[in-house]
């Protein structure tokens, strides 16, 4: 006599849909140094210039449609004076995050390109950067990993809506390339203008790089749970 296989069949629990985490990384706006060809770093006291400040003003035009929940900036005068416009807007604060500062050149802050292009460390940083510390200072990984930590840790901190950093061009091309894949060495192969925005999301805690040194309008972001097809789609293809 047959048996009857009574044995339930298994399903696997589907993944739950979470929320969408943006990450908008701007880089501050133009300032004297900016074009001067001397390494500004972290030097004090450098502020935006007039055209700077109205990148800033143009900044918050174009980002306060988003739903950002909060503003966070690079301790230097230069990002945080950028973010100003974009915090009156929405009414927030813009909280300093020592994590996104400018890379530590060391001896090299304050330098004239044509000067330090003639030290023979000029071409270990253009092209093989991953291998190089600045003088006194520290390494491009350094600085990419503590930047990538803190972007993580700002984006879970504020999980399923949008936050802004202001930071530098170099720590957010830094940070674009860990998040694309790219090796180190061609970091530099990212433009990062002033006042540009980068966007990262976050989809079940999957990162995706949307857009890189936008300059003109963004698409409406708003935050609402993926759909089957986006829970599938890889971070290569979007």
């Amino acid at each position: 006599m047959a048996t009857a296989n009574t044995e339930a069949a298994t399903e696997t629990p589907a993944e739950t849909a979470v929320a969408p985490t943006y990450v908008f990384l701007v880089r501050h706006g133009e300032n004297d140094w900016v074009g001067s060809n001397r390494l500004a770093g972290r030097t004090p006291g450098v502020h935006l210039n007039a055209k700077g400040r109205d990148q800033a003003d143009k900044l918050a035009d174009l980002l306060q449609g988003q739903p950002i929940r909060a503003i966070y900036s690079s301790p230097m005068e230069r990002c945080m004076e950028t973010a100003q416009p974009l915090a009156r807007r929405l009414e927030q604060i813009v909280e300093p995050e020592a994590g996104i500062v400018e890379i530590d050149y060391g001896a090299w802050q304050g330098g004239a390109l044509k000067e330090l292009s003639a030290t023979p460390e000029w071409q270990m940083v253009q092209h093989y950067p991953s291998q190089f510390r600045f003088p006194d200072g520290e390494t491009l990984h350094e600085a990419q990993m503590r930047a990538v930590t803190t972007i993580n840790r700002r984006a879970q901190q504020h999980a399923g809506g949008a936050i802004a950093l202001f930071s530098h061009g170099d720590i957010i091309r830094t940070s674009l390339a860990h998040y694309l894949g790219v090796p180190l060495d061609l970091f530099q192969r990212i433009i990062i203008s002033t006042a540009s925005v980068s966007v990262i999301g976050f989809f079940n805690n999957r990162p995706a790089v949307l857009a890189v040194n936008y300059l003109t309008a963004l698409p409406n972001l708003e935050p609402k749970p993926p759909t089957t097809d986006d829970q599938k789609t890889s971070v290569t293809h979007v």
